[in-house]
């Protein structure tokens, strides 16, 4: 079966998070895309049927793997349900994993307090990278060119983003579905999904690894998505 890859990247950064896994898959012979998501929140509230719309925008009429980076993966159930039967397998890598059903949002309560200090007066955020502090940020991007990408890529999205319900559909995860991390914090979320009966499997890294060792992500997405 020809399947091909919708890689999906977490709205609080941009396309270039996935598009060296993207160029390794392709150099593979499957087929890859990197949906563009970075202009979901310019229209406000709601946020996640524009998230919707732009992967559905971009995927092919093929079977797809579905692969969340980060807090795209509390969108898998309804990128899922905008899909249909096409999506045949979903591969969280270091993403946050969705309940079965109900209703959830882009950011845990614990760390709302942290964002509503950094959003300035209109409730709009600095850059996801701007969070943290330069040290961080070349800790998860060593290489300046590759960093400087990943930077000038991001959007400022409005503290909203995170605070608004995203549906979850029932029944969203009877595809098949796996979990690949990278590191803490995601070990735990890596257990969660194992207690699922999902297959789980580790590529040692910070949380942008599929940056920093493309090749290594990918070998471990074909093994969790039975490509390999």
């Amino acid at each position: 079966m020809n399947v091909t890859f919708v890689l999906v990247h977490s709205p609080s950064v941009g396309p270039s998070t996935w598009t060296p896994v993207a160029r390794a898959l392709e150099r593979r012979g499957y087929a890859a895309v990197v949906p563009d998501l970075t202009e979901v929140a310019r229209r406000g509230s709601p946020y996640w049927p524009r998230v919707v719309e732009a992967v559905r925008a971009a995927a092919p009429e093929t079977p797809i793997v579905l692969v969340p980076h980060s807090n795209a993966g509390f969108f898998v159930p309804v990128i899922k349900e905008g899909l249909g039967d096409r999506v045949v397998a979903c591969v969280f890598a270091d993403a946050a994993l969705p309940p079965r059903d109900g209703l959830v949002r882009a950011a845990q309560e614990e760390f709302l307090p942290f964002l509503r200090e950094l959003a300035d007066d209109d409730g709009v955020l600095p850059r996801w990278t701007d969070w943290w502090s330069d040290d961080d940020v070349a800790a998860l991007l060593p290489d300046p060119r590759v960093r400087a990408v990943v930077v000038e890529d991001q959007p400022r999205l409005p503290l909203g983003y995170y605070t608004d319900p995203v549906p979850v559909p029932a029944g969203w995860d009877e595809v098949r579905c796996a979990y690949l991390w990278y590191g803490p914090p995601y070990d735990k979320i890596a257990e969660e999904a194992q207690g699922r009966g999902w297959p789980v499997l580790r590529t040692p890294g910070q949380h942008l690894q599929q940056v920093v060792d493309p090749e290594g992500v990918t070998d471990a997405l074909l093994k969790l998505s039975r490509k390999s």
